[in-house]
């Protein structure tokens, strides 16, 4: 049944949203300020779905999708909107959340931090299908509704060197002796090579050892194997055991991964935000740094080009052994040092007892840094950070935990607003700061646009 709809806003999921009769409607492929003809796909209690089948006012926003499998492919939401468009909507997003969800409302809004709207995911998990209606093996991303794999030969927002890739990849698959047992292809792009990590289910024979290098040498990829858990992750040819690097030139630092560490998708904002965090948290040489959640070390080290002492915490040991490694690769071995500990189970007691540190880096996974926030509330004021930076990806649990910080701990949100990691896509990522009352009024952080082009 097709009606008619009027569209207000986008939700995250880049849906248009209309009411109609009583009830919230989602529409997809729809853009605020729209009038469309829609057919509902989906009736709940409380909401409705539906699917634009005529845009009878289109937005001055609304552009043609660059790739021709957008729609079918779920990897973007948004190519049909400008860029500039997209990140004016994850503002929105930030600011609803941070005023609905934590009653909360910064004292600036930062400029916001663009970078390559194409070729820029330098990570991504292809999924892999051998369907022989088809004709054979399909490698890419998920279709936007199910489970099944997009039949696609390109993709615009990986590098081109990749997207190349993806047909030669499926001839590949189909040549090996268990096509159907290799569920996935991650991708991890580095600044000195990129490697494909191959997820299979059985073990490879030596014809398709040889088939791997010969790949590898053709197309200048470095292969590592996954036959099991993650333990199990190693590098078809040990010499490649080390390929694996981003570098912060900024910093002088060279930083070593392995496939499955997580590393951020877009290595040139990646760049700019370490520098706008580092601006914002305004860190002096005598200071004393924490850099909570802290993974590889990614702003660990940084800081501790900058800082007298930085400790970095970390639930992985993994990932603390490896940060550790990269200390002393760099020759920062004496100024950063790391510990594993659960941050989701923290305590102001276990807080008070690492002393107290000038400054605060926090940039958690999804689930943000709740119990962190209770700790740092629960301090006295001489006891905890004077400015804490907050790097976020879910606007919802930044808003929480910026509520527990201002309205329970005494902070104030000083400065917050997004970062456009990943184009096309409903992800949000974003940036905040926290300061004490009475302090950092004379720096308040510089609305000067950041870009990363």
């Amino acid at each position: 049944m097709s009606e008619v709809f009027d569209i207000e806003s986008l939700d995250l999921e880049a849906r248009g949203v209309a009411h109609h009769d009583g009830k919230v409607v989602f529409v997809e492929g729809a853009l605020p300020g729209e009038r469309v003809q829609a057919h509902v796909a989906r009736r709940k209690p409380s909401f409705d779905v539906a699917r634009t089948e005529r845009v009878l006012k289109p937005s001055a926003q609304r552009v043609e999708p660059a790739c021709r499998y957008f729609g079918q492919c779920g990897g973007c939401a948004m190519q049909h909107l400008t860029p500039a468009a997209q990140v004016a909507v994850k503002q929105r997003v930030l600011e609803d959340a941070l005023g609905h969800i934590g009653k909360v409302e910064p004292g600036q809004v930062l400029a916001p931090m663009h970078g390559p709207t194409w070729g820029y995911r330098y990570r991504a998990r292809l999924s892999v299908r051998l369907v022989a209606k088809k004709g054979g093996v399909l490698v890419g991303f998920r279709e936007k509704r199910g489970s099944y794999v997009a039949d696609m030969d390109q993709c615009l927002v990986l590098p081109r060197h990749v997207s190349d890739l993806l047909t030669p990849l499926r001839e590949l698959i189909g040549a090996l002796s268990i096509p159907r047992s290799i569920p996935q292809i991650e991708v991890a792009v580095g600044d000195e090579g990129s490697a494909l990590l191959l997820r299979h289910m059985e073990p490879l024979n030596d014809r398709d050892m040889e088939l791997l290098r010969a790949f590898a040498q053709r197309h200048e990829v470095m292969w590592w194997l996954q036959p099991k858990g993650p333990d199990t992750v190693h590098p078809l040819e040990r010499s490649d055991a080390d390929g694996l690097a981003y570098l912060l030139p900024e910093f002088g630092l060279r930083m070593a991964y392995r496939p499955t560490d997580f590393t951020q998708v877009n290595s040139q904002i990646n760049r700019a935000l370490i520098s706008r965090a580092l601006g914002l948290l305004e860190v002096q040489p005598e200071d004393r740094v924490a850099d909570l959640f802290c993974g590889l070390g990614n702003f660990t080290l940084p800081l501790a080009t900058r800082a007298r002492e930085v400790v970095g915490i970390e639930g992985s040991q993994a990932l603390v052994d490896r940060a550790s490694a990269a200390a002393a690769q760099n020759g920062l071995a004496d100024r950063a040092r790391f510990a594993m500990l659960n941050l989701f189970t923290v305590d102001a007691q276990w807080l008070r007892g690492l002393g107290r540190f000038d400054r605060m880096l926090i940039d958690p996974p999804r689930e943000g840094a709740e119990a962190v926030s209770r700790a740092l509330a629960a301090l006295e004021p001489r006891e905890r950070p004077s400015r804490l930076v907050y790097v976020s990806c879910n606007p919802a649990t930044l808003a929480r935990d910026a509520g527990i910080l201002v309205h329970e701990g005494g902070y104030r949100l000083s400065a917050a607003g997004v970062v456009n990691m990943f184009p096309h896509t409903g992800h949000v990522e974003s940036i905040a700061v926290f300061d004490e009352p009475g302090k950092g009024q004379d720096r308040a952080p510089s609305r000067l646009s950041a870009t990363a082009a």
